[in-house]
């Protein structure tokens, strides 16, 4: 699979991940704070910020009728409605070009998850890098497409969608004329639970659809994300906030600044470690091999004298003999006086075995 480009960064297993900071509702309606929060995402080394492009109006109804509130007894949002949620946690879109500006001052890209066609007309306006379809999203085909008749590179969640719903998605931005595709394991459980992940799932994804796969990750912490990229996510996105304690629609399920720093850390080690399969010592370990044990004479000896446990001794470090030789030696006669301490060679007793 060749590597693809977001904003002049490649993508793909041959390069470092891909690491997404998601301010989504997290600047609590202050402009103030939602570029504070691009600043300290930018600090913490990710490559790309995320907004959320929506109204009230083009996700929902404002109706508070049972099917329009949120009761789920573990929800973090039970006893709201819709929009009222939704009015809650969007960003104005006037925001859009100040924070966006403020991430290209700062080095980084900022993109967004438009919900609908005239989100997607707004942020071409903006000259974004991409788009991202939110896994509630991934059944919505004429965004996808709308997004996709873009040919800019398209990442997609796929929390809860079958494969069928998957492969009919990607099949439709590609129809749409869309080239590079990243495909994101998600559970669209908030927060998620680290038994729900199944990142088993993401070395399948690239195979079965011919995409690149990441994480969009809704669990605490930075391990799931790290074992991730250990199976092959080339792409993470992670809710991002400036304090968990200061509250605002994602933030229980969010990562604080310092927390974000030790995932782009953590996960460009996982990516490192990777490597490829490989036997033996490495250019680094050549140097301990001497550290082994091998065969070495512990006492000293005369020639004709038969090596024994007692003067035959299996330590470090490598110069001797392998110890598995040990027993082969044990009774054979040395051919010259030896001193304590040198290590034993096959000139140095009456017989090599043949094997």
């Amino acid at each position: 699979m060749k590597d693809m480009q977001i904003g002049g960064v490649y993508i793909g297993s041959h390069h470092r991940p891909f690491i997404i900071a998601e301010m989504s509702g997290n600047h609590n309606h202050s402009l103030e704070r939602a570029l504070e929060i691009t600043e300290k995402a930018a600090a913490s080394g990710v490559q790309a910020l995320k907004l959320q492009t929506y109204t009230p109006d083009t996700l929902t109804l404002d109706i508070k009728t049972e099917q329009f509130m949120l009761m789920e007894k573990d929800s973090l949002w039970k006893g709201e409605s819709l929009y009222e949620l939704f009015k809650r946690a969007h960003t104005p879109w006037e925001w859009h070009k100040p924070i966006m500006a403020r991430a290209k001052e700062l080095g980084i890209m900022c993109f967004s998850s438009p919900f609908d066609e005239t989100a997607v007309e707004f942020l071409e306006t903006l000259n974004v890098p991409a788009y991202k379809i939110a896994s509630f999203e991934i059944t919505h085909l004429p965004l996808i497409r709308a997004a996709a008749a873009t040919r800019k590179p398209l990442i997609m969640s796929t929390a809860m969608a079958s494969e069928e719903e998957i492969k009919e998605a990607v099949a439709e931005a590609r129809k749409a004329g869309c080239i590079d595709i990243v495909l994101l394991k998600c559970t669209s459980a908030y927060p998620a639970q680290a038994k729900d992940a199944n990142i088993l799932t993401i070395p399948d994804m690239r195979k079965k659809f011919g995409c690149e796969v990441g994480l969009s990750d809704h669990t605490l912490g930075i391990g799931v994300a790290t074992a991730a990229v250990a199976h092959g996510a080339v792409v993470v996105e992670k809710h991002f906030t400036l304090n968990r304690a200061d509250g605002g629609p994602d933030a229980a399920f969010s990562l604080e600044p310092n927390e974000m720093k030790e995932l782009v850390v953590e996960t460009e080690r996982a990516w490192q470690s990777l490597g490829h399969v490989s036997y033996g010592a490495t250019a680094s370990e050549k140097a301990s091999l001497q550290e082994r044990r091998s065969l070495y004479i512990a006492s000293d000896m005369k020639a004709g004298d038969v090596l024994t446990k007692g003067n035959l001794r299996c330590i470090r470090p490598s110069y001797g003999l392998p110890p598995k030789f040990y027993d082969v030696l044990l009774g054979k006669k040395v051919l010259r006086d030896v001193k304590k301490g040198t290590p034993v060679d096959w000139t140095l007793v009456d017989a090599k075995p043949t094997r």
